[in-house]
């Protein structure tokens, strides 16, 4: 059977007036088109995310993906190898992603009414983030981020409690979490689970068995994991067509969640992958 042959995307480095830098993503097409805006990792705006945001161009989507570090002057070299950790301030965050989400709106080519954001691990609670304090995003997703550990708590970075933000929001929210992750333990996923439930918003959860945190990444081959990011990818999709293409029904309430575990699981046996 032939390939499928993947529609053709513009993509180029764009730079706006605050002086944050995006890597953009086009479709062709002629009509106004729905918008993801796509979080780095801890690494910054590395290839994988570039790689996400011509997937989502070929599917349709206009994307921006944002550098967040922009502000961060010290050794690029070593936030790309792993070797240095950037946090950031929930209030720079917002004002940052809030002038990406405008800049989309004011776009020709984006239906402003069709805007998600994704966050991946160290900005998986930014997506939650910008929901809670912007009506105008229509969904977020969560790759494996946001729950674990400290991901409750507040300081000087995480400004509000994420259980706030959670009550606040006010669109569908997917997560996608893993089994052996060594940072989100199960208890954790069910924790955001039970939230959602609490405040009574609309989710699709899943677990992955045998998936490690950064699975979806296939540029670091320790931590992905083929199939769980084939079918990940797929249920990204689905849900943002349901989300952002009219499926999702306000008048109502969805809980989706599936999940994949062994009965033996212990968090203190999964390991950081490279």
């Amino acid at each position: 059977m032939a390939q499928k042959k993947l529609a053709t995307a513009k993509s180029s480095m764009m730079r706006l007036r605050s002086g944050m830098s995006a890597f953009r993503t086009l479709p062709k097409a002629k009509t106004k088109r729905p918008a993801v805006i796509l979080l780095h990792e801890r690494y910054g705006l590395a290839q994988h995310t570039k790689d996400l945001a011509v997937k989502f161009a070929q599917a349709g989507y206009v994307c921006l993906a944002p550098d967040l570090f922009w502000r961060f002057t010290g050794d690029r070299k070593g936030l790309l190898a792993g070797k240095v950790r950037v946090r950031l301030r929930d209030n720079e965050v917002l004002e940052d992603l809030g002038e990406i989400l405008d800049q989309l709106k004011n776009s020709k080519s984006v239906d402003g009414a069709r805007i998600a954001v994704m966050g991946v691990c160290a900005t998986g609670r930014h997506s939650i983030l910008l929901q809670a304090h912007r009506k105008d995003v229509a969904a977020s997703v969560v790759f494996y981020g946001a729950v674990g550990g400290e991901g409750w708590s507040v300081d000087e970075c995480r400004q509000e409690p994420l259980e706030n933000l959670i009550r606040n929001l006010s669109a569908p929210v997917l997560g996608a979490f893993g089994e052996a992750d060594h940072g989100i333990s199960i208890d954790a996923v069910m924790k955001f689970r039970a939230c959602l439930e609490q405040y009574k918003k609309t989710y699709h959860v899943k677990l992955y068995a045998d998936a490690p945190h950064g699975w979806l990444n296939d540029t670091m081959p320790g931590r992905y994991r083929k199939e769980a990011a084939r079918d990940a990818w797929a249920m990204v999709l689905a849900f943002l067509k349901k989300t952002l293409g009219g499926g999702w029904d306000r008048e109502r309430i969805s809980w989706d969640f599936e999940s994949s575990f062994s009965p033996a699981y212990d968090f203190s046996k999964n390991v950081r992958y490279e």
